[in-house]
């Protein structure tokens, strides 16, 4: 089974917040997991810079805010969590630092964060807070978009893991995360790959069997991934945009959850590649970054 001993939950007391607090409750109860409750205080020279007049309201305002902040979070969610191993942490500092900070220190499993897109405009959004977990972190981040829809009472079903890979240096890494989950919760697994098109101009010739051939080659290189993770599952490779091929194949597989590469580095050096963020904002269900 994928060790997933500690899971990191950053709470902003949001609908989003409780709908990925129904999600860790359901793999922590899975995977017998600790969860970290944690909330980042913006201290005030944060929001308000080097003001002496008035330091002392504000001292007094931050303490009665952060004192405020303490009980809320003690309450939150604490039915449906009960019965589970919680922490509940309320700390100071830039939001997105200290909570990547916590994780590496803590040397958490897994950091789960909603995102902010609704409606329309959902592709277009992430969040910045997110934005940075991603790009820093070390360890794997489950990010959702529909998280405040998660049942009150259930979480996340996940009958079908979507591996998505790029066959670059990362992508063994992720075959073997995603096929250990897949195989722990029971999941079909299927491992994407998609190879983007190349824009001919007007008359040029495609060869079809250029195509067959990166084809094959993928399908060759996926098979050696899964072989090294000693795990079984369907290959799907096509050619287009790799992040309208990964939503158009959740939506068309019903997939439960998609898994992804961030980068060849990872730490403060890492990046989160285009292609990444792009799946994220549009994949249909959650999205684990590893």
């Amino acid at each position: 089974m994928l060790p997933l001993t500690k899971i990191l939950l950053p709470v902003d007391f949001s609908e989003r917040a409780l709908g990925a607090a129904r999600c860790v409750k359901a793999l922590a109860r899975h995977f017998q997991s600790e969860i970290t409750l944690l909330h980042v205080v913006t201290p005030p020279h944060y929001e308000f810079g080097a003001l002496e007049v008035g330091g002392s309201m504000l001292s007094e305002l931050f303490a009665s805010r952060t004192a405020q902040i303490e009980k809320e979070l003690a309450e939150f969610c604490s039915e449906e969590l009960q019965g589970l191993a919680v922490k509940r942490l309320v700390i100071e500092g830039d939001p997105a630092r200290r909570i990547v900070e916590h994780a590496h220190a803590e040397k958490v499993d897994l950091i789960v964060m909603p995102t902010h897109g609704y409606g329309p405009f959902r592709r277009f959004i992430l969040g910045s807070v997110t934005a940075k977990v991603l790009h820093d972190a070390d360890c794997p981040v489950w990010t959702g978009v529909h998280m405040a829809e998660t049942p009150s009472r259930e979480g996340p079903h996940l009958g079908t893991v979507i591996c998505a890979v790029d066959l670059r240096e990362q992508s063994a890494r992720v075959v073997n995360w995603a096929a250990k989950f897949a195989a722990s919760v029971g999941a079909r697994l299927i491992v994407l790959h998609a190879t983007a098109t190349l824009e001919l101009a007007e008359g040029e010739y495609s060869d079809p069997a250029w195509r067959t051939a990166l084809e094959k080659q993928a399908r060759q290189e996926i098979s050696g991934l899964l072989a090294s993770a000693g795990a079984q599952a369907e290959i799907q490779v096509e050619i287009g945009d790799p992040a309208e091929v990964v939503r158009a194949t959740a939506e068309g597989r019903q997939g439960d959850l998609v898994v992804i590469g961030r980068g060849s580095a990872a730490g403060v050096f890492g990046r989160l590649r285009t292609n990444a963020y792009a799946i994220i904002r549009e994949s249909p269900c959650p999205v684990v970054s590893v």
